[in-house]
């Protein structure tokens, strides 16, 4: 694995792996607080839409990904702002109408012949500069978004009717975590693919949950594990000639089990 590293694109893919691990990090733990993991998928598989138009008219798969993906998250924020019960039904409806946009503007362009699968399963060898120029942008969004509104952030994930009455903007905020949310599975989508963005958004999450008893600290234990999983899934990938995508969540789910096991038995032991 040390000599591939000589090779750009192992070195892009490290790079991304670390980047986007500190973005699925943060806004995974913000995804689990405010119960919206369905939504991820929701956006995900919305996001095909953009792939799509990408496909059609040529434009770069990130960007036309990112707009229609943000539109998208307006919509869904605008549609059940009020109404947080009806979150589920509007994302199923946009996750099907958003993928068969996608798939049938790809049917109609001219001579495109290319496999989608490397968009279901992710592809984080193929990221290149500009990827990373857009990860690296996004994370520094990400983290003064933060460092400027963490409380409101924090008041609206937990208690949004509280919040409220403190004179919180939380439609405000709500759009803001929706949108940050969008551009994070956006950048996801590049390293594990629409079917897997879910499990890299929740999986770090889950063991961090575990160690942390705020969301400051999730966000950080999170993305450290984040990072672990995405390199380790590199060097699986790269040794034994597999999907890279796959091979990040095959390490992340392994790990989750590992530390459920040792977990449990450690609660026996404390009961003898």
């Amino acid at each position: 694995m040390l000599e591939s590293l000589s090779y750009t694109f192992i070195q892009n893919a490290l790079i991304a792996g670390v980047l986007v691990s500190i973005i699925t990090g943060i806004i995974g733990s913000l995804i689990v607080v405010n119960k919206m993991v369905f939504l991820s998928g929701g956006i995900a598989h919305s996001a095909y839409g953009g792939i799509g138009l990408s496909i059609y008219f040529g434009i770069p798969m990130l960007l036309s990904t990112s707009i229609f993906s943000i539109l998208i998250t307006i919509l869904i924020a605008i549609l059940t702002y009020q109404k947080r019960e009806n979150l589920d039904t509007i994302i199923g409806l946009t996750w099907a109408i958003g993928m068969s946009f996608g798939i049938l503007l790809a049917d109609l362009t001219p001579g495109y012949s290319a496999n989608l699968m490397s968009y279901l399963f992710g592809s984080i060898l193929a990221v290149n500069s500009d990827d990373i120029l857009f990860m690296s942008i996004l994370l520094i969004f990400i983290v003064l978004s933060l460092l400027f509104f963490y409380r409101d952030i924090l008041a609206v994930s937990y208690d949004s009717e509280y919040a409220n009455l403190r004179g919180v903007k939380t439609r405000l905020f709500y759009t803001l975590i929706l949108i940050l949310s969008a551009l994070s599975i956006v950048i996801a989508i590049k390293i594990v693919g629409l079917i897997l963005v879910i499990a890299l958004l929740t999986i770090p999450i889950y063991i961090a949950q575990k160690f942390c008893n705020t969301l400051f600290k999730m966000m950080i234990v999170s993305g450290l594990f984040s990072m672990i999983f995405t390199i380790f899934g590199l060097i699986v990938s790269y040794n034994y000639d597999l999907s890279s995508g796959p091979s990040i969540i095959l390490v992340s789910s392994v790990c989750m089990f590992c530390i459920n096991i040792f977990q449990f038995f450690k609660k026996r032991v404390k009961l003898i």
